[in-house]
């Protein structure tokens, strides 16, 4: 299932290298609009900008240590703006983290591998 031509696209890693590389990704092959945010906390703080994609990173404390992570991000939106679609991008590869978020809404889990943008703009 492809999301529908998203206008606004919010993408929440702590990975600063990763954000602006995959918001370049994704403005050159999507050309949306797209917000980046370094915590949960953050991205939760302009939930009132209607995201229509969020792309979530599971842990993300690097910046701040008791940050929350993705599947509580995603649980926190979810609950304002039940038509907003999630991608989960992480470097996790537990079945169970990625059964957890796709049980709580996520559409998909993307590892981060080489293919991933790839796979996130073609999602898209």
């Amino acid at each position: 299932m492809k999301f529908s031509k998203p206008q606004k696209i919010f993408i929440v890693d702590d990975d600063e290298m990763l954000t602006e590389a995959l918001s370049d990704f994704l403005t050159r092959k999507v050309a949306h609009t797209i917000s980046v945010f370094s915590t949960g906390e953050d991205c939760i703080q302009h939930i009132s900008e209607n995201p229509d994609v969020v792309i979530l990173d599971y842990y993300m404390n690097t910046v701040k240590k008791d940050a929350a992570n993705g599947l509580e991000v995603l649980e926190a939106i979810r609950k304002h703006l039940p038509n907003t679609r999630f991608i989960m991008l992480s470097s996790q590869e537990s079945y169970g983290i990625a059964a957890r978020t796709i049980q709580k809404g996520a559409e998909y889990y993307v590892i981060k591998d080489d293919d991933a943008f790839q796979k996130i703009a073609d999602l898209i």
